[in-house]
């Protein structure tokens, strides 16, 4: 059995990289709002191929199950919907298990040094709480703003209960999940990504140019 893609060692915690929750868009994008090439391969995939690629996207094997079974989407509107459906339906069970294999939240390049030392303080606070990543979506935020909308995000839901962070997890996962969509079709419309779908489910999972 092929090992599942988001496992892999945690980023350092004080890593420049560009966070995985603020990639991607939300909003229909480019050719892909209508059914462009990124989606027609998306959906010329093998059922194998399509759950490992979908599984950069949302850790949970269910929901990586359910979107591959719906294809063909006839436009993207239809995948968003689908993998919401999906996200909705996730049980504890599920949840947990994308949460396992979710990333901490990150900040991105030319961060301020002392964000990311508030910022590695509080994950570590957060996950004794919690026991898993704080899980957020900073799509359409624009750069400048992540650390203080990160570091506002966490501390505020320190606050909450267990049941209360666990459903707003949930809900971030799903944006999430979104935006990682928009990132694997547009990413299958590049050369890299029309290679790997011509050349089969083993060159996609292993191509270090998939969307995480």
């Amino acid at each position: 059995m092929a090992v599942h893609p988001r496992l892999a060692p945690r980023s350092p915690p004080l890593s420049s990289h560009l966070p995985a929750q603020a990639r991607g868009c939300s909003e229909p994008c480019g050719a892909d709002a209508a059914g462009g090439p990124g989606l027609a391969r998306f959906n010329a995939l093998t059922r194998e191929a399509a759950e490992a690629v979908l599984l950069h996207c949302c850790g949970s094997r269910r929901w990586a199950q359910r979107v591959a079974a719906h294809r063909p989407y006839p436009d993207a509107g239809a995948l968003r919907a689908a993998a919401d459906e999906a996200s909705y339906d996730l049980a504890q069970a599920d949840l947990s298990e994308a949460l396992a294999l979710e990333p901490p939240a990150e900040l991105g390049h030319g961060a301020p040094y002392a964000a990311l030392l508030a910022l590695d303080a509080a994950h570590a606070e957060y996950e004794r709480k919690f026991g898993h990543a704080f899980v957020i979506c900073l799509d359409g935020h624009p750069q400048e703003e992540q650390a203080s909308q990160l570091l506002a995000a966490i501390r505020r839901r320190m606050g909450l209960d267990a049941d209360e962070e666990r459903a707003i997890t949930a809900d971030e996962l799903r944006r999430l999940a979104q935006a990682r969509l928009a990132d694997l079709t547009h990413w299958l419309t590049s050369p890299d990504g029309a290679s790997a779908a011509d050349s089969g489910h083993s060159a996609l999972w292993d191509s270090p140019s998939v969307p995480v």
